[in-house]
């Protein structure tokens, strides 16, 4: 005798979920993480720049910073190293990462290549600025080198960097430091970008009497856009936040936003602590809103690359 069961009369299944699953627990870390070197110490220099060194409220922080030439000049020229050092990391970071993904090298360069970016993207501080010094400085190997020169054809060829004009403790000087991270950065950055270019799209280019021109000029670049520009006010906030490099190679010879917020904060003579908090909230302003730009231009090009 068998009998049967009617699936309408039974009750229905409760399926009741955990919010403290492992994978939920994962993130934990990152939260925790964050907040304590990130959150707070972000909200607690924005409270310290609307303060004096009482405690009390007050604007003379920010009116100080657009009073000041010498704070806005030092704005100006963080700005202009970071733009020259973003714009420049931009033009020849694509190129490598054009070489390595289109441009038919060795299977072997790419993985070669994107290690070492991975590695020098982090390589600043005090080692970068040593390493630069020993090479291109006043008595640095590359520099020596060249003042030296060499003997081709019956003629002695040399080029004193320094009569040149060439100074590595000046804007052009921490420009060209500042790219030695930058580059790497930006091939990290583009490289996936490169990858979602569909052959189909170069086929239908060469199929409809189109040139490699062609198609970078009305497909390529177009597709490109919002990720080109995105990396690059990527890389522009990149360079314009970075103090240990630009100290350990200018000291204070070169008049930059972040070493006039060290100043304020460590320095002995300076020392305004709650300036120093305002230095830094115009930092965060501006970092801030060119980080903001790349997520939303960094969205649009997903939409093209999926």
């Amino acid at each position: 005798m068998s009998a049967t069961i009617d699936q309408a009369s039974l009750p229905p299944i409760s399926v009741r979920s955990n919010p403290l699953t492992i994978a939920r627990l994962g993130v934990l870390p990152f939260f925790i993480f964050a907040g304590l070197f990130l959150i707070i110490p972000t909200l607690y220099l924005v409270v310290g720049a609307f303060q004096d060194q009482d405690g009390n409220l007050t604007l003379n922080n920010l009116a100080h910073i657009f009073s000041n030439e010498k704070i806005l000049e030092a704005y100006w020229i963080s700005i202009k190293i970071s733009l020259a050092s973003a714009i420049g990391g931009a033009v020849l970071g694509f190129f490598v990462a054009h070489a390595i993904v289109m441009g038919g090298l060795p299977g072997w360069l790419r993985p070669a290549i994107t290690t070492f970016s991975g590695v020098a993207s982090n390589f600043a501080g005090v080692p970068l600025a040593f390493a630069f010094i020993a090479t291109i400085g006043p008595q640095g190997l590359i520099t020596i080198f060249l003042r030296n020169g060499i003997d081709v054809g019956g003629e002695h060829l040399a080029l004193d960097l320094r009569a040149a004009g060439f100074n590595i403790l000046s804007f052009w000087g921490l420009t060209l430091t500042y790219l030695y991270f930058q580059i790497p950065l930006m091939v990290l950055i583009l490289t996936p970008a490169l990858d979602g270019l569909k052959r189909e799209w170069r086929e239908a280019t060469a199929t409809l009497g189109g040139s490699a021109v062609d198609f970078w000029r009305y497909v390529g670049l177009p597709v490109l856009w919002p990720s080109l520009m995105g990396a690059t006010l990527l890389l522009f906030a990149n360079s314009f936040g970075a103090i240990a490099t630009a100290y350990a190679l200018t000291g204070s010879s070169l008049n930059i936003i972040t070493i006039q917020l060290y100043a304020q904060i460590r320095g002995d003579v300076l020392h305004d602590q709650n300036l120093g908090y305002a230095l830094a909230l115009g930092m965060i302003i501006i970092t801030g809103g060119s980080n903001a730009i790349y997520i939303w231009l960094r969205h649009r090009s997903e939409r093209w690359l999926r």
